[in-house]
């Protein structure tokens, strides 16, 4: 007898906006849901940890807009997916129980007799004050804190907040949902013996890249709200911890703080320039120009495979020529073992670094990090009658192979990937440029260069200089520059060294620098 599958839920608080803010149990979570639900609040980037087989639900609600489904109706998503035998995670952002309404999706489960679990997540009052500056509590300032919802009217009769006493019975007081009725809110603070002069900050979007914070008083905040445009999601903090913001300020003033910047490298490789780049504040689009993907036929690999001890060198000039290379290897019933005849030569650092995890060192790592740079560093070395093996894209440079034949090297190219165009959203991609809300593009070969113009697909000069008026151009190194410049387009940043790490210095000087 087949015995029936036991769903369940998981309410996980996704914490603020932050994607790195989850819970690690929450993450763990994620990686194995069937289900999805998420909210409008609920990092998107958060979903990425969601097997690729998993339904994804959006029950977002937004204030003054018709919410996608009623609480009922999400209360009863749950219900019924966990009866089909599901695994179903609750993404909510922030924390399920701090305004959440998780207690009354919880109440419903347990009524329909539904196993759940509820993981807490970073509450966005907290998350608010410490990625603003301010400190809720202070030793010097305050020892009490106060979480409470702005969304009831304060006028209403039987209002579940009692403002006479949290007026000044509460040192910090940290409001959520506030920012329609702050009028009201403030004037009841004062009414209610709170100093006008009380300072007073409202935080949009905390945590995020879109973060925007603005400090005023109690009788001078609602107009500087007003002014500047805030609108929600934002958080209020009165108190006079907020006065210390000034000093502790730490989020918003990161060096690529508000800049907006596409990554157009492959989705599989742009983690490390995402991460290092919004480590210093950026907002990062991950706009894919390439997909690597195999060869059709790997005739040419295998036959030289068969024959790797009549080779003197194997060079490397990209990381998916490592990675590819190995793939067949290791296909073949290979390993790091049968390489131990032939030399190992690299066009750079990183790529040399990968080698390493397949247990291989690279005995050539030229200094300049590019196809002719590793040439004038093997025709130091003596090639003339050597044989050379040359894993590549199928479509590649010929300036590395032309050089080395050309001094008497026997080189075999073996194709082992090959470069595809990415069919994207370019009319997203277009709306993000036009509309003027990107500073940088930042490219890290030819490829992605060429891709990136044939996705905006304009020939047209005049056309696409005016996409890209306003923007940035990034690249790695020397040849991608060149494909920029030959394209018509001007290069503002490209480092000394050709790799990840210097190009994200590069950027942050860059910025810096313009900003002094």
């Amino acid at each position: 007898m087949q015995i029936k599958k036991i769903g369940k839920v998981y309410l996980v608080g996704a914490g603020p906006g932050d994607p790195g803010l989850i819970t690690v149990r929450g993450k763990s979570l994620l990686e194995k849901a069937e289900v999805v639900v998420y909210d409008y609040l609920a990092g998107k980037k958060l979903l990425k940890h969601a097997p690729a087989s998993a339904e994804l639900i959006y029950v977002g609600k937004k204030g003054g807009v018709q919410h996608s489904h009623t609480q009922e109706e999400i209360n009863k998503m749950l219900v019924d997916h966990a009866g089909l035998g599901k695994m179903v995670v609750r993404l909510k952002g922030g924390d399920p129980f701090i305004f959440g309404r998780g207690g009354e999706e919880v109440q419903q489960l347990h009524a329909a007799g539904v196993p759940f679990e509820v993981v807490p997540g970073v509450t966005a009052a907290s998350a608010a004050a410490t990625y603003a500056g301010i400190p809720i509590t202070h030793r010097d300032y305050t020892a009490s804190v106060a979480f409470l919802t702005g969304h009831e009217d304060p006028t209403k009769e039987n209002s579940g907040i009692n403002w006479e006493k949290l007026a000044t019975g509460v040192g910090t007081l940290v409001i959520y949902m506030g920012i329609k009725n702050l009028p009201i809110i403030v004037a009841n603070m004062i009414k209610y013996g709170r100093d006008p002069k009380t300072p007073v900050a409202v935080v949009r979007w905390a945590s995020t890249p879109e973060q925007r914070s603005v400090v005023g008083t109690l009788e001078t905040i609602a107009q500087v709200v007003k002014d500047t445009g805030i609108k929600p999601p934002s958080l209020i903090i009165i108190g006079e911890v907020v006065s210390l913001r000034s000093t502790i300020d730490w989020y918003e003033n990161r060096p690529l703080f508000g800049k907006k910047i596409i990554v157009t490298r492959t989705r599989e490789q742009a983690s490390d320039l995402v991460a290092g780049l919004e480590e210093y504040g950026a907002n990062c689009l991950e706009h894919s120009t390439i997909n690597i993907q195999p060869v059709d036929s790997y005739e040419v690999l295998d036959e030289e495979l068969e024959r790797l001890k009549e080779y003197h060198w194997i060079i490397f000039t990209s990381l998916n020529g490592v990675k590819y290379f190995f793939q067949r290897l290791h296909g073949k019933g290979m390993d790091a073992r049968n390489l131990k005849g032939p030399e190992i030569a690299v066009v750079g650092k990183s790529t040399a670094d990968l080698l390493l995890k397949y247990g291989v060192h690279a005995d050539l790592i030229p200094s300049v990090f590019t196809g002719e740079g590793l040439a004038e560093s093997l025709l130091d070395q003596g090639v003339e009658g050597r044989n050379i093996l040359l894993p590549r894209a199928l479509q590649g440079r010929e300036i590395l192979s032309e050089t080395l034949r050309g001094a008497g090297a026997q080189v075999t190219v073996a194709p082992v990937y090959q470069n595809c165009p990415v069919q994207g959203d370019k009319e997203f991609l277009r709306a993000e440029l036009l509309k003027g809300g990107v500073d940088m593009v930042t490219f890290t070969s030819s490829s992605t260069v060429r891709n990136f113009l044939a996705l905006l697909d304009d020939e047209n000069q005049a056309e696409l200089k005016k996409i890209l008026a306003d923007v940035k151009i990034a690249a790695i190194g020397p040849i991608t520059a060149k494909t920029v410049t030959d394209s018509g387009l001007r290069v503002d940043v490209q480092p000394e060294q050709h790799t990840i790490p210097a190009m994200i210095e590069a950027i942050v000087a860059y910025y810096h620098g313009a900003d002094k």
